[in-house]
Formats: C-alpha cells, sequence, structure tokens
C-alpha cells in the first residue's frame, strides 16, 4: 500500500545571531491511509517544526532547505502558496495546533469563528448547518455555536477546536499537544473521539507529543525524534515492547508508573541545534557511547522488519 504522505529527507533552519539551527534535520515519515503516526520526543527536538513544515508555515527567520513532502506521489512542496493554500492546506491536511486552546479570538462566538473558516474556502452548502453537523460531530451540543469561548471548559474549546479543524473534510489531521494542559479524564476523552473520527471519517492522523503513554493509546506506528532527527522508527507495539534505541529506552524509562517509586529522567540537556555534536547528536547523554559515537554520526538503518534504527550499537 503506497503511503498517501511521503516525507523525504527535509531539512528546515532557522536563521540565527547564533548561528544556524538545524531544527529538523534531514527526516523522512510515511503516513498509510487511516494510520495514526506518533512522532515522540522532549520539548525542542523539532516535532512542532516539523509539523508546521508539512502544513508550509515556516516563517522568516526559518526556512525548509532541503526535501519533499508526497501527498498521493505529489510534490507539494513544488506548489506555489496560492496553490497549496487553494488545494492542499485545510482541505486536505488539516492542524490543530500547539496550545490551541486559546486559539479561540475571544470577543466572537464559536460558531462565528468555524463559519468563517469556510466562507475563507468558499464552502458551497449552509454554514450554520455545517457548524451544527461538526458539533455534533465531536460531541458538542450545537448550541455550543452561540457560545463565547470563555463560556467553555478546556476539553470543549479542544473538541471544539478539532470541529474547526475537519470544517473542509481533511483527509489528513496533523495534532500537535492536543491534550496540553488538560486533565487525565478529559484527555482520555480527547483521544477517544479521536479514535472514533479516524473510524467514522477514514482519517489519517499524525500525532504529536512528549507523552510516551498517550501514545501507546492511539499510534500504529512511531517515529522517536531528537535533536531535530529521528533516532527510531517502527510499529509501536514493537518499540514499546522492545526499544532498541538507547534515547528510546530512556523515555520509555522516563513513563509514570504507579508501580515506580519514582520517575527516572534523562541525564543532561539536548545540544545547541546551531552547534550538532561532529557524530551521534545524542552521544553526550548517551550511557553507552562509543568512541566512533562521537566521530561518525549513524545512519537511521534497518534492523529487522519495519525497525530503523540510528546507532552504532546495530
Amino acid at each position: 500500500m503506497s503511503p498517501i504522505l511521503s516525507i523525504e529527507n527535509l531539512s528546515i533552519h532557522f536563521y540565527t545571531p547564533k548561528g544556524v539551527r538545524k531544527a529538523v534535520d534531514r527526516v523522512s515519515l510515511e503516513l498509510n491511509k487511516k494510520e495514526v503516526v506518533g512522532v515522540a520526543g522532549e520539548s525542542g527536538s523539532g516535532k512542532s517544526t516539523l509539523a508546521l513544515g508539512i502544513m508550509r508555515l515556516i516563517a522568516p527567520p526559518g526556512e525548509i532547505v532541503d526535501g519533499k513532502i508526497f501527498y498521493h506521489g505529489d510534490d507539494i512542496l513544488r506548489y506555489s502558496e496560492s496553490e497549496f493554500n487553494s488545494k492542499i492546506r485545510w482541505k486536505k491536511i488539516a492542524m490543530i495546533f500547539q496550545g490551541s486552546l486559546n486559539g479561540f479570538t475571544p470577543v466572537f462566538k464559536i460558531g462565528e469563528q468555524i463559519e468563517e473558516v469556510l466562507e475563507v474556502h468558499e464552502y458551497k452548502g449552509d454554514f450554520k448547518e455545517r457548524v451544527k453537523e461538526l458539533l455534533k460531530m465531536v460531541e458538542l451540543d450545537p448550541s455550543v455555536a452561540d457560545r463565547y469561548p470563555h463560556e467553555l471548559s478546556g476539553g470543549m474549546k479542544q473538541r471544539a477546536f478539532i470541529a474547526m479543524a475537519l470544517a473542509l473534510n481533511p483527509e489528513i489531521l496533523i495534532c500537535d499537544e492536543p491534550t496540553t494542559a488538560l486533565d487525565v479524564i478529559t484527555q482520555a476523552k480527547i483521544i477517544n473521539l479521536l479514535k472514533t473520527l479516524k473510524k467514522d471519517l477514514g482519517l489519517s492522523i499524525i500525532f504529536i507529543t512528549h507523552d510516551m503513554a498517550l501514545l501507546s493509546e492511539i499510534s500504529d506506528k512511531l517515529y522517536i525524534m531528537y535533536a531535530g532527527g529521528i533516532m527510531e522508527s517502527g510499529n509501536s507495539l514493537d518499540i514499546y515492547k522492545n526499544p532498541k534505541h538507547p534515547y528510546t529506552q530512556l523515555l520509555m524509562e522516563a513513563i509514570a508508573d504507579i508501580n515506580k517509586d519514582y520517575i527516572k529522567g534523562i541525564p543532561g540537556f539536548m545540544p545547541d541545534l546551531a552547534n550538532l555534536p561532529s557524530g551521534c547528536r545524542f552521544s553526550d547523554r548517551c550511557p553507552y557511547a562509543m568512541d566512533i559515537c562521537r566521530r561518525k554520526e549513524p545512519e537511521l538503518k534497518k534492523i529487522e522488519g519495519d525497525r530503523n534504527v540510528a546507532c552504532w550499537l546495530y
């Protein structure tokens, strides 16, 4: 089965007074139809920048410097901005942004803001009926359309934002930390909602988070990012049962568990993206680092099945 979205060697750089920061460095990723791909890693690993790159929302001083993004085999990075906006953005690929709980304008009603999306993208149907349909889809009462953002709970606002992202029936939904700042009960409800939408609408989802436990509930395939690069990828269940890369292993050990006396953190800090190590970017924090790890960067290579690992141990 051919992937509906295929990213090949995508690199996104930010030009700063301290140098060129390689926020996304030669990242490749595939998303199949009706699949949930999880992208995990610490804050600052490049997850959100990757998502914004797919949506072509990288603004100066940032720039997509290399790579290709294929949607159904068509390289959408070759589209002009107007062509991408009219054909792809929101219509085929939509995104729930990090911090979307604060994404609504406080002085306009929820329904008005969803209607604006329909108007800007020249939706042909009845705006108010579509808003009611969308709110029901995310398990909200249609009366929410007449309420202001401050009148909604965090979970209700997140559902409303999901409704807005689905307004134009996209095939792919990118979720960037969609449960941040929500309590665990509400988190579970949002995850169950996304599962239902995936099934009912045939959605393909890229789910971005630093919460490994959360990804175990929803993802089919997993990509582990660190300092802009992919450290490991493969079937989610396989990675959870037997993580290969030392960084993935440490992330798993950091998951909160009722049976643990304490949460084990990862020692050290992520390297400066403007001054990455000459070898493996994780070598300064890796408990298994060898001399070659500090001299030469390992390539992401297949070691078994669909498991790929960038580590000299393999």
